[in-house]
């Protein structure tokens, strides 16, 4: 093998018409020439861009706040008692389930236990730590600052347990001995969020302890090779914030475009995006000049923050419809170049799985295409053998309009696998009651609790087997009780 490619590299070498070819290559690779410095801009099309501009780039401004909020921090902290919270190169891990009190991240799951890990390229390499699981499902997401996962880290990668080195693209360092693998970020900031499934009884919650209290990460110096272990459950905590409302405000329209600069040197473009980010940066040169199209680009933005980016918090406008009046979408953490779906996805439920990862369905609408509302009762009923096709688990999630849970007696915002006392039907089905006030006795354990308002559900199939992924396989309708 080694001949035949040496003597390839020799004929290419030593064939002059082969050069010219190739120069006429290169010359005809080459970008088109982008905006030509200093060219005059019209409000209006000050205005037009700005849209397009705020759409694109709202995840990575969101991701990037998210991270650099945390270098303030001094060490992992529970803030309000329900946040896991980290410094930049470090990770914190819940010890059970995210309560309803959180409001840092629309879409929490009670499936499993949450950490978070945010860090940033520029700074000291960091090792992550994975325990061996057993047969337990686990999945580590590693999002980069578009919010894409770059890394396959769970049990549907069959990653081994060790030390996994997390780093930035120009990185040069040596890799120490005792290192499984490196994982090598695109974008200067990320997140590693550890997902860890449990099921919903005081004893699995036990069993799961040693295990996530292996799941660590800390900067390569204090590296050694040995596991180490923290007790999540001794975590320090904040007071609790009693603010409700929505989730916090990532992303403010105000300072957009003084941060944009910044944050598109930190996310370098993909592949086919170069003359999109010539159009970018020709904006943001001729708004460093001129104030008053500066201020009518800040006027823009504030404008697509409530007329373009809020709608998409509603699950009607996230992804593609498939049966039912459920939505979905089929390339969550791997957007490439879909703007849309993944300012969407960024709105309503960030850091979203890959579809391999989790495959995910929306609903916001009855059978009848009207709007959930919990002065209403609903059924969901699975019919025998049409339960969600997965190797890991599945949940049907109660949200509130603002995608939050909304507390209740039972403190249950989820059904699914994690419950082992669902009741089926004679025939085998499964039925759902979705009502706010309690079902007869013999439906409680079938019972998830809506508030007395407009809400949304939210299916979660992690692992999904390919029918699932392939749309093949989709929830059943929700009916209103006449």
């Amino acid at each position: 093998m080694e001949n035949k490619v040496l003597n390839q590299t020799a004929t290419k070498e030593s064939t002059s018409p082969g050069d010219s070819v190739s120069a006429t290559k290169n010359k005809s690779d080459a970008l088109p020439p982008g905006p030509v410095p200093n060219t005059v801009m019209t409000e209006e099309y000050v205005k037009s861009m700005t849209r397009l501009v705020y759409l694109w780039a709202w995840p990575m401004v969101n991701v990037h706040n998210r991270v650099t909020l945390l270098s303030a921090v001094k060490e992992p902290v529970y803030v309000g008692g329900v946040i896991p919270t980290a410094p930049v190169g470090r990770l914190c891990l819940l010890n059970d389930y995210i309560r309803p009190e959180q409001r840092t991240i629309a879409c929490p799951n009670q499936d499993v236990v949450y950490g978070v890990g945010p860090f940033d390229t520029q700074m000291e390499p960091t090792v992550l730590q994975v325990p061996d699981f057993g047969n337990r499902f686990w999945v580590y997401q590693v999002s980069d600052e578009r919010t894409d996962g770059f890394a396959k880290v769970g049990q549907m990668y069959n990653t081994k347990p060790g030390f996994y080195l997390v780093t930035g693209k120009d990185w040069k360092g040596k890799v120490p001995d005792g290192i499984t693998g490196v994982i090598t970020c695109p974008t200067r900031y990320g997140l590693i969020l550890p997902r860890v499934f449990q099921l919903d009884d005081a004893a699995d919650k036990e069993a799961v302890q040693p295990l996530i209290n292996q799941i660590n990460q800390y900067p390569l110096s204090e590296f050694d090779g040995k596991m180490k272990i923290i007790d999540w459950r001794k975590t320090k905590t904040t007071p609790p914030d009693n603010s409700g409302g929505g989730e916090t405000k990532w992303v403010r329209p105000e300072t957009f475009f003084d941060q944009l600069p910044d944050i598109i040197k930190e996310v370098p473009p993909q592949k086919g995006e170069e003359a999109w980010y010539a159009q970018v940066n020709s904006l943001l040169a001729v708004l460093a000049k001129n104030p008053k199209l500066k201020e009518t680009a800040r006027q823009a933005a504030i404008d697509a923050d409530k007329t373009l980016i809020d709608p998409l918090l509603q699950f009607v406008n996230v992804g593609y419809p498939v049966k039912n009046n459920w939505t979905t979408q089929r390339n969550g953490a791997q957007f490439g170049v879909d703007y849309l779906t993944r300012a969407s996805c960024a709105k309503a439920n960030i850091f979203v799985n890959k579809p391999n990862e989790t495959k995910y369905f929306y609903q916001d609408l009855d059978a009848s295409t009207i709007r959930l509302n919990g002065n209403n009762k609903y059924t969901v009923t699975f019919g025998k053998g049409q339960l969600p096709s997965v190797k890991g688990f599945w949940s049907l999630t109660m949200y509130d309009k603002e995608h939050f849970f909304v507390p209740n007696n039972l403190n249950r915002y989820s059904l699914g696998t994690k419950n082992k006392t669902l009741q089926t039907n004679p025939d085998g089905s499964l039925t759902f009651y979705i009502q706010s006030t309690p079902p007869s006795a013999d439906k409680m354990s079938n019972w998830l609790p809506a508030p007395k308002d407009i809400f949304s559900l939210y299916i979660r199939c992690y692992w999904p087997d390919e029918i699932v992924v392939r749309d093949e396989w989709n929830p059943p309708a929700v009916v209103k009780v006449k």
